[in-house]
């Protein structure tokens, strides 16, 4: 095995923290899991035991609970951690800024004091492409220099990578690699585990996924009129496996490295809300209605990554295709309809 024995994933029973635990047990690692619960499931650690034929380590901790944290930390000899634990909704992070500083930044201050105490040097964190703000340029490269983000989420984000920066320079030993992410979609192609939000969601996939299994009338599609290929946002989608298997990779890569890294993880290409419309719409066999609104605040014509970093010195690449994204959604959704809230 190439990368740590025993890796702590913080949000393990998330979204990309589920598939990312699947992916990692498979690979043969040893993974302890930590989650309040508060925008997760129990029943996807549950299923994703199921899957692989293997048992989870699980602790119900807040990362923001330093008394938890050591509890975990003392009672095994952690390797690594993955870091995905924290709250992701933009217009929540507006109305409600006071959770995403506290959650988000202040949790990551207590995991990483925690790691030091306890000699833990290796950290893959999970960023964002937020943290680009408004972007200088088309594709976004790691070099593209990081602005002051549209929302409280983003600002959150860039806070956590600056404050890493500064605990890697204060902290030599320390090995922290930051992967900002683009738009996460689709599930694991078992059908199994997939995108569960609380409440209406918040992004394009799962909107869509609700919409053709019957939970929500229609798509609203925001602006029609910008400089793109059919007038709608374009953005760069990337399947959730091969998000997972982007964190396996800096694990593989850099276990033994210190200093501090940076990667986008992203196809390098770009989907208009159209063109996932329509491909949802093959996968599911049906029209789906939609209704053009206006524009929204902040939002932009078009955002990808350039993701050559990550194929060169992680030997990482986003296989998956556009048909596999909303294929296996598809899937994961007309199987579970309500989510995971059917097993609980």
């Amino acid at each position: 095995m190439d990368f740590p024995h025993t890796t702590l994933i913080t949000g393990g029973a998330g979204y990309i923290g589920s598939h990312t635990v699947l992916e990692l047990l498979e690979a043969g690692g040893e993974v302890i899991v930590i989650d309040n619960l508060i925008n997760s499931h129990m029943e996807a650690l549950v299923r994703v035991q199921e899957l692989t034929g293997k048992t989870i380590t699980y602790y119900n901790v807040d990362v923001r609970d330093s008394h938890g944290l050591r509890q975990v930390f003392s009672a095994h000899s952690i390797d690594a951690v993955i870091h995905f634990a924290g709250l992701k909704a933009v217009g929540e992070s507006v109305s409600q800024p006071d959770l995403y500083y506290d959650n988000n930044v202040i949790g990551s201050l207590r995991l990483i004091d925690t790691m030091l105490e306890f000699k833990v040097n290796t950290l893959v964190f999970s960023s964002s492409a937020t943290v680009y703000g408004e972007p200088l340029e088309i594709p976004l490269k790691e070099s593209t220099p990081t602005q002051r983000p549209t929302n409280p989420y983003g600002r959150s984000k860039l806070m956590i990578e600056d404050i890493f920066r500064d605990y890697a320079t204060a902290n030599p030993a320390l090995n922290i690699t930051l992967l900002r992410y683009f738009n996460p979609v689709g599930a694991h192609a078992s059908g199994q585990i997939g995108e569960d939000p609380n409440g209406i969601p918040n992004n394009l996939m799962p909107f869509i996924a609700q919409v053709a299994v019957g939970k929500l009338e229609s798509l609203g599609v925001f602006g029609d009129d910008y400089d793109t290929s059919d007038g709608t946002g374009v953005r760069d989608y990337i399947h959730v496996v091969d998000l997972a298997l982007g964190h396996l990779a800096a694990l593989k890569t850099h276990h033994n490295d210190s200093g501090i890294r940076v990667y986008n993880l992203g196809t390098g290409t770009g989907t208009s809300v159209l063109e996932i419309l329509t491909a949802f719409e093959e996968a599911c066999g049906k029209k789906l209605p939609y209704a053009i609104k206006p524009r929204r605040d902040g939002d932009i014509a078009t955002c990808f990554a350039d993701p050559s970093l990550a194929n060169e010195k992680l030997q990482w690449q986003a296989h998956r295709t556009i048909t596999e994204m909303t294929s296996d959604t598809w899937k994961w959704q007309s199987n579970n309809p309500n989510g995971y809230e059917e097993s609980e």
